[in-house]
């Protein structure tokens, strides 16, 4: 496979592959990797509770309530990335960060994806290729310097290389429900970062938020870019683009913006970095 290349769609079922084929990478004493026990994916779906309900603010069912877990009809055909803090454990007691990571089989075996609750994704689903939905993604309070958000960036790299995924997607939250609140970054996303029409997704009508609420030559970029998530702007300097509307999401405290990357842009950028471990893991 050569630098910046993916494999044709369909060269490769994931039943080709189990997940002992990604390899754990390391820096320092964190790692990344997929989790592989019951007890691992439990660890993300508990720190996921403790962020985004605990931390964060988000309203729980009554299930979450009571078990003091953030778990949903996805989880079980997905993937789970884990950043570990290998000084506290190896296993599912050290698992400090996580990623969700869905593959169009899993999304066919449950009959959608979830990202179709906010946005008609029908230019992905009808784009001939592999696409890899993303999402759930937290870190511990604890770690959320730039070597664990790296870490998960390079798990996702290589996870996109292995399954020859050619288009990566999500829903991506700013905080707070109020749009005008987040006009001139709604407003920066959309007149900056719009995706081409062939692969513009678009917010269900019923749930649309306009992006454009503001004259964007108005706009001061530099503030407007500092202002977003940090894993907005990751996607951005990935070459990544948003959706066409943005969705309120009651339960989250949020506001959501479609964001999509073409996985070659992420090759481009990490495939010097790994070339040799991907090699070697996909003869």
């Amino acid at each position: 496979m050569s630098a910046g290349k993916i494999r044709p769609a369909g060269s490769l079922s994931t039943l080709d592959l189990d997940r002992s084929d990604f390899t754990e990478l390391r820096a320092g004493n964190l790692g990344v990797r997929l989790a592989t026990t019951d007890a691992e994916r439990d660890a993300a779906q508990a720190l996921r509770y403790r962020v985004f309900f605990e931390e964060m603010g988000a309203i729980p069912d009554a299930q979450a309530l009571a078990t003091k877990r953030d778990v949903d009809e996805f989880d079980e055909y997905a993937d789970h990335l884990l950043v570990i803090d290998h000084a506290i454990s190896s296993g599912a007691e050290g698992v400090v960060g996580t990623y969700r990571l869905l593959q169009s089989e899993g999304a066919a075996r449950l009959g959608h994806f979830y990202s179709q609750g906010e946005f008609d994704i029908s230019p992905l689903t009808e784009f001939p290729g592999r696409l890899l939905e993303v999402g759930r993604s937290c870190i511990d309070p604890g770690y959320r310097g730039r070597a664990a958000m790296q870490l998960l960036w390079r798990g996702i790299a290589t996870y996109i290389f292995l399954y020859r995924i050619d288009v990566l997607f999500g829903c991506a939250s700013l905080g707070g429900t109020d749009p005008d609140a987040l006009s001139d970054q709604l407003t920066y996303l959309y007149q900056n970062h719009l995706a081409p029409p062939a692969l513009r997704v678009r917010a269900l009508p019923e749930r649309r938020i306009e992006m454009l609420r503001e004259d964007p030559h108005t706009l001061d970029y530099r503030a407007c870019l500092a202002k977003l998530p940090p894993l907005i702007k990751g996607y951005l300097r990935l070459g990544g683009f948003v959706g066409d509307g943005a969705v309120i999401d009651p339960q989250f405290g949020t506001t959501d913006v479609a964001v999509l990357v073409k996985s070659e842009l992420m090759a481009d950028k990490y495939y010097r970095h790994y070339e040799r471990r991907l090699r070697d893991a996909l003869d």
